[in-house]
């Protein structure tokens, strides 16, 4: 009886139950914070010192167009911290960020926070409507190929995305705005509009250029995914039991596929705030997009190193919600014995 218990135990801690599983949850949550906590300090490090591998004399940069005199050098010198040394000046501007703090922008003179909030609700909408976009049409298209594998619909969906995921997203952007706004005029194709309905009409097409390459790119990893599923032996068994269709695809193979799906549009859904520069600056939006890109060339770093922590942190947090969550779908990536 002693082995026959013993073996029992081992069985449900390789499936992800028994009694060790909530240690190894909470050794996998953990991991994953420390984890995300040392990227985020590395990444601290990178976005601060990359600012002097900048060449030139920081104080005389700051006073560019003028003939500065040694006295205004020296002002701005103080004023910018410049005298102290480079562990010093991170030290001090990790506190500030870590208060919300990210210095003063050297163009608009104005706190970098006031200049990313007076961005940043435009761009978190372009990305939440082009995430939606992504997650509903990537999903719909991955799901449906998988079912018509092998037909026509199969090939035409994997072709499309094909095309659609090899086309830049301002290439998109050019083709939306000489149909949509040129030839149809459905959609304006300048402006962030006023908060409301007019937002929502200016973003339609922006979260489209900045979407259908993704969504290309979700529905093939879906069918690719579901397709290893469908040739699984468990799956063939609830079909010979006689379950519907539907309830076999819904709780043998979406399932199972959903893990690899999330972990990518989880991926991509956090490069969202990446790639949105580009489409910013074709649609003329003001989103911190565009700010970033003005802001590069006119080597504001404050705003410079604020918006890249900002995207940093976002992506690696939504990676790490991704990753926090796949255990909740299947138990066995927190036990460690996930097979493929």
């Amino acid at each position: 009886m002693g082995a026959a218990q013993t073996r029992a135990v081992r069985l449900q801690e390789s499936e992800g139950r028994g009694p060790g599983r909530g240690a190894r949850t909470a050794r996998f949550i953990a991991g994953r914070i420390v984890g995300l906590m040392a990227t985020l300090f590395a990444a601290s490090l990178v976005v601060f010192f990359s600012r002097f591998v900048v060449p030139g004399d920081p104080a005389r940069f700051l006073l560019r167009g003028r003939s500065p005199s040694p006295e205004a050098i020296a002002e701005v010198t103080r004023q910018y911290g410049l005298d102290k040394s480079p562990v010093e000046q991170y030290l001090s501007w990790i506190g500030g960020v870590l208060r919300g703090d990210f210095g003063r922008s050297l163009q608009y003179r104005d706190d970098v926070s006031n200049v990313l909030l007076q961005r940043l609700p435009v761009t978190l909408e372009l990305v939440a409507m082009a995430a939606i976009l992504i997650t509903v049409l990537g999903l719909a298209a991955g799901i449906f190929a998988s079912l018509r594998r092998g037909r026509f619909a199969d090939r035409a969906i994997l072709i499309t995305s094909t095309a659609l995921g090899a086309v830049p997203s301002f290439v998109i952007a050019i083709l939306l705005i000489a149909v949509f706004s040129v030839q149809l005029g459905w959609f304006p194709s300048f402006g962030s509009g006023d908060e409301g309905l007019d937002r929502f009409v200016h973003l339609v097409l922006p979260a489209l250029a900045l979407g259908l390459a993704f969504v290309a790119l979700v529905a093939r990893v879906t069918r690719s995914s579901m397709n290893e599923q469908f040739v699984r032996e468990h799956v063939e068994v609830a079909t010979s039991r006689g379950l519907t269709k539907s309830s076999v695809v819904l709780r043998h193979v979406l399932r199972n596929a959903i893990s690899p799906i999330l972990l990518v549009s989880g991926v991509l859904v956090a490069g969202l705030l990446v790639s949105s520069a580009i489409v910013e600056q074709t649609f003329g939006l003001a989103g911190i997009g565009s700010l970033l890109v003005q802001s590069v060339d006119r080597l504001d770093f404050p705003v410079v190193q604020a918006i890249v922590l900002v995207v940093v942190v976002a992506f690696v947090t939504v990676n790490t919600v991704v990753d926090l969550i796949q255990p909740l779908i299947d138990p066995r990536i927190a036990a460690g014995t996930e097979t493929r």
